[in-house]
């Protein structure tokens, strides 16, 4: 580690440690075998029943919550800002009420960031914090912000900063109600996961904010992945698939697609990993289709049980309709699966076409179907894909590198 690199900076986020999130504590994980003193904050506590992994168990019992508000601490908390600046805790609800989305609603949800901010703000204080790095969209970089704006004018010294991950794509779909452009603006640096992301904050800010817009990718620790051995399979197509099920994912894409498939002759069982909104629905799609015997819906799956899914699997199919860059891509990959994946916003920048998978048009059925067929025909072109993904994986999304570029902005901007 550097020797100016902050010894102990903060992690916000709205909810810590999350199934769906596992990219940020393998980051946090990253940064502390480098030396870094990462100190956990949540806006949200994380439900019991979600903690799926041993990781998740105890990186929660480390985790410090804002939420649910008690009296005594929220008392406390605002009477100690208010002795220590009264302007700058005048001056912290305004830009609340500044940021916030319009209406009643809106207005409601800067005041609870101005009960959260003074919070945080007293227990960084406490810990001798001067550095907060939020991630993902919403509550988190806005108590940072509002958190830093203030700790800069109770310390007559100044010098603490903030920075944010964005990650995409729902930060792009609703940039002015969730301030995108005034977060970026007011943070010490920002980092987008992809230069597709990267792309989208240089057109929602001014030139003189793009040299502090800087790419550091999600990653994975390869080494703890296991490449996939071919078993010379004679029976149907395995396909696994991993994500939320909800809407933007197109997980009713692949259903048809094994439909289609077995209507073209070739048999295929797709294994969904994951839960949410719209899995009745799919469920019944699936029953529609007359495909229910051929599709594995698992639920949400730990960590610790995910890679067993991987093992069993032919290749990886991906048909969202909207992305980051997605770390289940990256995890398929260091299995070394080959992959179909839409050619949505950061997709392109890990998938290449005919080199470690295939990348198909978005939205399009005949393109998935072709392309599961085009590998399921090939062995050793598949082989030859997941041969190249794993090693792509390796060389670009160890979670490492990324963990060392992260301390190197650290001790530039925050030192």
């Amino acid at each position: 580690m550097d020797s100016k690199t902050p010894t102990r900076i903060a992690y916000l986020v709205g909810r810590y440690p999350k199934i769906s999130h596992t990219f940020i504590l393998r980051e946090v994980q990253a940064l502390r075998e480098l030396g870094v003193e990462v100190d956990t904050f949540a806006i949200w506590p994380t439900p019991a029943d979600e903690l799926l992994a041993d990781a998740d168990r105890e990186e929660a019992a480390r985790t410090s919550t804002v939420l649910p508000l008690r009296v005594g601490r929220l008392v406390r908390s605002h009477l100690a800002a208010l002795a220590a600046s009264p302007a700058g805790y005048a001056r912290m609800a305004g830009h609340a009420l500044r940021t916030s989305r319009p209406g009643l609603r809106g207005k409601f949800l800067a005041a609870t960031w101005v009960a959260e901010a003074p919070i945080l703000w007293r227990e960084l204080r406490r810990r001798g914090i001067r550095h907060v790095h939020a991630h993902l969209t919403g509550t988190a970089p806005a108590v940072a912000m509002l958190c830093t704006e203030f700790a800069n004018s109770a310390d007559r010294g100044g010098g603490h900063t903030w920075s944010l991950t964005v990650h995409g794509p729902s930060e792009f779909y609703d940039v002015l109600n969730q301030a995108v452009a005034e977060k970026v603006r007011h943070a010490d640096f920002a980092v987008a996961i992809s230069d597709f992301g990267r792309s989208q904050l240089m057109g929602l800010v001014g030139e003189e904010h793009w040299d502090k817009l800087h790419v550091v990718h999600c990653g994975v620790f390869p080494a703890a992945y296991e490449a996939v051995s071919p078993d010379g399979r004679s029976g149907a197509v395995r396909i696994v698939t991993v994500g939320r099920l909800a809407p933007v994912k197109g997980h009713a894409l692949l259903l048809e697609a094994v439909h289609d498939l077995r209507g073209r002759g070739t048999e295929a069982h797709l294994t969904l990993i994951g839960d949410g909104p719209k899995r009745d629905e799919l469920e019944r799609r699936a029953e529609e289709l007359g495909v229910l015997d051929l599709v594995t819906f698992t639920g949400a799956v730990g960590q610790d049980e995910i890679t067993r899914h991987y093992g069993g699997a032919d290749l990886y199919a991906h048909a969202s309709f909207a992305e980051g860059l997605p770390v289940v891509v990256m995890e398929a990959m260091a299995h070394g699966l080959p992959v179909v994946a839409a050619g949505v916003m950061g997709v392109g920048e890990i998938v290449v076409d005919g080199e470690n998978g295939v990348v198909v048009r978005p939205g399009r059925v005949d393109e998935i179907v072709a392309a599961i067929e085009r590998l399921a025909g090939d062995p050793d072109a598949s082989r030859r894909m997941g041969d190249a993904g794993r090693r792509l994986v390796e060389r670009e999304f160890d979670v490492r590198a990324s963990a060392a570029r992260l301390a190197e902005l650290f001790a530039r901007y925050a030192a």
